[in-house]
């Protein structure tokens, strides 16, 4: 396994990470030492060069995001829905909730199905890319993530048709555990035919991911994917299928959602629904 790891990527850690044993099909699993409720240090990155191309603190409303409405992917429980997002004292909550309704069963598809939870996904408006004029792109979101059973968090970008343009999965986790979460990668030339594999990577925090802040990174370059948590590099992947989507065309989403084959398709009886909370999302290009 460790062999197959190495033709997909390379890792290069920090001195606050240490590689544990893999325990994950297709994965590495990272233990770091982080910091609750760290906050980036804006003013250190711009006097190193990066420029700050998007900024949401989340004062006001969601004017730069699309908000998603109907059920997804995946084997997923939830109907997103606008009436599960809200915003008070500068903080957006994702909240999902176990409720029974009828919505789309995706936005592309108005055929009416049946749900036992809702939830909310939002897409920026905006789209970026690591090209020639701007090599380097590097997003960041501050978030606390929900806790319970079935809660399926994710902080990442992907472009139409999936996944022709890339998809960069910053941050997903699984709410029953709460110092864990996954980074990945996936590309395919083809719509609807994803070709990369073993991209996962696990890693695991000092400190509890749902009982407070932290900031979750990604540099997307021409031909890597550097990882941060909390201002440290965590994970950079490079080989693979990620140099294919230099130059492709990317939005943010953040989203949460419930059971589906992240989770393991946990009985719906059994799901504790919980609140993701997202401080502010920036993103800052590099020349």
């Amino acid at each position: 396994m460790i062999k197959d790891l190495l033709v997909f990527w390379s890792i290069i850690l920090t001195l606050s990470c240490q590689k544990v044993a893999v325990n994950e099909a297709n994965a590495t699993s990272l233990e770091c030492r982080n910091i609750c409720d760290y906050d980036l240090n804006e003013s250190g990155l711009t006097a190193t060069g990066w420029t700050k191309q998007f900024e949401d603190n989340f004062s006001t409303n969601l004017a730069q995001w699309n908000i998603w409405t109907g059920g997804a992917y995946n084997n997923e429980y939830q109907l997103y829905q606008s009436n599960n997002l809200s915003i008070q004292n500068g903080i957006l909550s994702i909240n999902v909730r176990r409720e029974n309704v009828s919505g789309p069963t995706l936005p592309t598809d108005p055929t009416l199905k049946n749900f036992e939870f809702t939830s909310g996904r939002i897409e920026s408006k905006v789209n970026f890319s690591a090209n020639l004029s701007t090599p380097k792109v590097r997003m960041a979101a501050r978030l606390k993530l929900p806790a319970g059973l079935g809660m399926w968090p994710a902080w990442w970008s992907y472009g139409d048709p999936w996944p022709t343009q890339g998809e960069i999965d910053i941050m997903e986790a699984r709410g029953n555990e709460p110092f864990k979460y996954q980074t990945a990668y996936w590309y395919g030339r083809r719509a609807g035919v994803n070709t990369a594999s073993n991209t996962e990577g696990f890693i695991t925090s000092s400190v509890s991911l749902t009982d407070c802040f932290h900031v979750y990174e990604v540099i997307w370059s021409k031909d890597s994917l550097t990882y941060m948590l909390d201002g440290q590099t965590v994970i950079i992947k490079t080989g693979g299928t990620i140099s294919n989507f230099y130059k492709k065309i990317e939005r943010l989403v953040l989203n949460v959602a419930v059971g589906g084959n992240f989770t393991g398709n946990p009985l719906s009886s059994t799901i504790v629904p919980g609140t993701m909370q997202i401080d502010w999302v920036k993103v800052f290009t590099h020349s």
